[in-house]
């Protein structure tokens, strides 16, 4: 806006002027008087004005911070007159320094000045700049009618100055209107090229960061600093610092230009092939530890994840902060490249030695060793034999099937144990204990074979038998094609069964039984018999036969 154009809205400043005034001081004119009476009982002094008048002036304005008046009866004071008799010291102050800002005003010098609201009236402002009175007309003041403006601090350009009347007027409009065509020159520049340009950081927050760029502040926000994704700005910035920028977008109405840091460096993703690749080893830093996992930063703006199982050979890792620290270097190995989610993972123990490797250079299936047990499930308990972990399967706990890892154990005990599987390429070994105990099925198959017929009470049926008890810890299985001409579901448990030895396997500590085969059995054994009894029988008849011919 040119100084003409406010004559062009024909608005009548010194009227305006007049009307902020005419409340307060009336716009009298500045006398100098000569104080006559000083009354501290009611407060106030008597002042002659001249012209046979006398005037009351509070003594609140000719007071200093010690509450000591300042003049005494006989000394001249200068003052402006309010009507009603009264008059006002700190105005005839304002009223001077005013008129002496407006002796020393120079015209081919722009005033910008930045002072606070005070008054207000139909057709502007009162704008108190250090003492000094300035009248801002509404219509260039940008100022809201819905909120109050009494205490506001503005800055405000001078715009006109009636040396004459002794009144300066001033606008704010004109600043906001300058500032507005700046910001939308800079904008479109921005927008135009696309190129980066150098900015400041101004402010960082949890949300982003701003900066300066050509005069106007922008939002970098926390998703368009990396192309790692979302990052905490403070990790990598201080306010100060320069940064290289592209403009994104810019929101008129809301005066909102929008940054970005990661657009105006290259994308690694676009190229990541020839960056790195599966089974790379690289140094990497810790930036983020979470329970689930590590952040690493891989410079080249790329970062990985580290998953906690991915952090050491042992299963038992409870949070990565037992293991590793923020910003501590690393050597890890990159095992997946997802270039459609943009996602790396890396591992740190595939660099590490296997604890698996160092076992079996020591340990053979059917060694003898001692474990503390770590920790105990339903199914068994696992059992550390050095760097490893073994699972000591409740069926490998005792010959007594009763006993199981909850009963039998608890969590440090020292166990002595037998190798009996080693996976080495699952990382899994198999522990006993009743490995080191004589078999109950061994020494039964020393006194039984097949054949033998043997007597047993019902423990348990399923659907394919029933497994019946013969000695203290020996079961043996009937399945349900071996029970004729008995049937599974008229069998109780504790029912005492006889059968035929079957099957037996002392390596395998199995043992079946079949009562089919035990009648079948008997049937012959009956024919055996009644055959002999048979040849007897002849055998006498012809003894008789040969005596009676005699």
């Amino acid at each position: 806006m040119k100084f003409e154009d406010i004559e062009i809205e024909e608005v009548d400043f010194e009227a305006m002027l007049e009307e902020s005034f005419k409340k307060s001081e009336s716009r009298s004119d500045l006398v100098t008087g000569t104080i006559v009476k000083i009354d501290e009982k009611d407060n106030l002094a008597v002042v002659d004005i001249g012209g046979g008048r006398d005037a009351n002036l509070s003594l609140d304005e000719i007071k200093d911070e010690n509450e000591t008046v300042l003049f005494k009866v006989g000394d001249t004071i200068d003052v402006i007159t309010m009507g009603r008799g009264r008059i006002s010291y700190t105005a005839a102050l304002s009223r001077v320094a005013l008129n002496e800002f407006i002796a020393e005003y120079d015209d081919e010098q722009e005033y910008i000045i930045e002072g606070t609201v005070t008054k207000k009236n139909k057709g502007g402002y009162v704008v108190d700049c250090d003492g000094l009175e300035f009248f801002m007309p509404r219509t260039l003041s940008y100022l809201s009618s819905k909120i109050d403006p009494i205490g506001k601090k503005v800055k405000a350009v001078i715009v006109k100055v009636d040396k004459d009347k002794g009144s300066v007027v001033v606008s704010r409009k004109e600043l906001i209107e300058r500032d507005k065509a700046k910001t939308e020159e800079i904008v479109a520049v921005l927008l135009e090229s696309k190129d980066p340009v150098i900015g400041t950081i101004k402010k960082i927050t949890s949300y982003g960061m701003f900066v300066d760029v050509g005069g106007m502040d922008g939002l970098v926000h926390y998703s368009q600093i990396s192309h790692k994704g979302p990052v905490n700005p403070s990790k990598y910035f201080q306010e100060g610092d320069e940064v290289n920028v592209i403009a994104l977008e810019y929101d008129k109405k809301k005066r909102h230009l929008s940054l970005s840091i990661k657009d105006a460096n290259p994308d690694p993703w676009a190229d990541i092939d020839a960056i790195i690749g599966v089974g790379d080893t690289v140094t990497a830093t810790v930036s983020n530890i979470e329970p689930y996992g590590v952040f690493v930063d891989l410079g080249e703006d790329l970062e990985a994840f580290l998953h906690v199982s991915e952090i050491s050979w042992d299963k038992n890792v409870k949070h990565p902060k037992d293991y590793l620290e923020n910003n501590s270097d690393i050597n890890v190995e990159v095992i997946e490249i997802d270039k459609e989610g943009r996602r790396l993972r890396v591992s740190l123990k595939k660099l590490l030695p296997k604890p698996m490797d160092a076992f079996t250079a020591e340990n053979r299936v059917g060694d003898v060793v001692s474990g503390t047990v770590t920790s105990i499930t339903d199914f068994g308990a696992f059992v550390r034999v050095g760097a490893i972990e073994g699972l000591l399967h409740n069926q490998e706990i005792s010959w007594d099937k009763s006993q199981n890892a909850k009963t039998e154990l608890k969590v440090g005990d020292e166990v002595e144990v037998k190798i009996i599987k080693i996976d080495r390429d699952a990382g899994k070994i198999s522990l006993s204990k009743k490995a080191l105990e004589d078999s109950p099925i061994k020494a039964f198959a020393e006194t039984h074979k097949n054949g033998a017929i043997v007597t047993g009470t019902v423990k348990d049926k399923k659907d394919f038998g029933v497994f019946i008890a013969l000695e203290e810890n020996v079961d043996a299985l009937i399945r349900t094609e071996d029970l004729y001409p008995m049937k599974v579901e008229e069998i109780e448990k504790g029912q005492e069964i006889k059968g035929v030895i079957s099957f037996i396997d002392a390596n395998t500590d199995r043992i079946r039984v079949s009562v089919k085969r035990l009648e079948r059995q008997e049937e012959r054994e009956a024919m055996e018999q009644l055959n002999l009894d048979q040849d007897d029988s002849m055998t006498l008849g012809d003894a008789f036969g040969d005596m009676l011919k005699k």
